[in-house]
């Protein structure tokens, strides 16, 4: 590392603001380089609850702001079905930097690796203290992992709650994968089992 290759500690009693002013110089791994910036959580702090996604997108990327996308569209299509407020809910990601490879003009995205996620992993707990949720819902396998453990199998435990200490912890597929969905008839069962996960957490708070 060169003398502006570091890891920034996120100070303990910091505010939403103040962490999102000190991720945008964090270099604790390498994806800042080929990102366009940092990409922070977005919404009211506190918030009963919070939703934890794998990382940013293209669009996110270039916009700042976390969920802006394709992605984006579903999750607030499913919240709004789920008859949860998406202006209430407090939304971030696992890592603040889009990882990518390039495919002709497209900027394609790549699952961070566990070091990556295990670097961004102090902002995520910052925001955790910060927002103080009652209930945490992991958006896909790479969040679920990080929150939950790396044992953690999204298909078997989806919809399950789960408490360590601190605020309870649920998951649920991430809303790129109704993208995803081949056909249209697994496109609409994906974003049925989408909207019963958020139903399920909208209920327990």
């Amino acid at each position: 590392m060169d003398k502006q290759d570091h890891a920034v500690n996120p100070p303990p009693h910091a505010s939403i603001e103040r962490l999102r002013d000190l991720a945008r110089v964090c270099r604790g791994c390498e994806l800042w380089r080929s990102a366009t910036q940092t990409v922070f959580g977005r919404g009211p702090a506190p918030a009963k609850l919070m939703l934890v996604g794998e990382q940013p997108g293209s669009r996110e990327d270039r916009a700042g702001l976390p969920f802006v996308g394709p992605a984006g569209g579903v999750l607030q299509r499913a919240l709004t079905q789920a008859r949860i407020d998406p202006a209430a809910v407090y939304i971030t990601n696992a890592v603040k930097h889009f990882k990518w490879v390039a495919r002709g003009k497209l900027r394609i995205h790549k699952r961070p690796n566990r070091a990556e996620v295990e670097a961004c992993r102090p902002w995520l707990d910052a925001e955790i203290r910060v927002v103080k949720p009652r209930l945490i819902v992991c958006l896909g396998a790479t969040a679920a992992e990080a929150l939950l453990g790396p044992s953690f199998r999204l298909t078997q435990n989806h919809g399950r709650f789960f408490s360590n200490g601190g605020p309870a912890m649920t998951a649920t597929l991430h809303p790129s994968a109704i993208l995803r969905g081949p056909k249209p008839a697994e496109r609409e069962r994906l974003m049925a089992q989408l909207v019963a996960d958020l139903q399920a957490a909208a209920d327990r708070l």
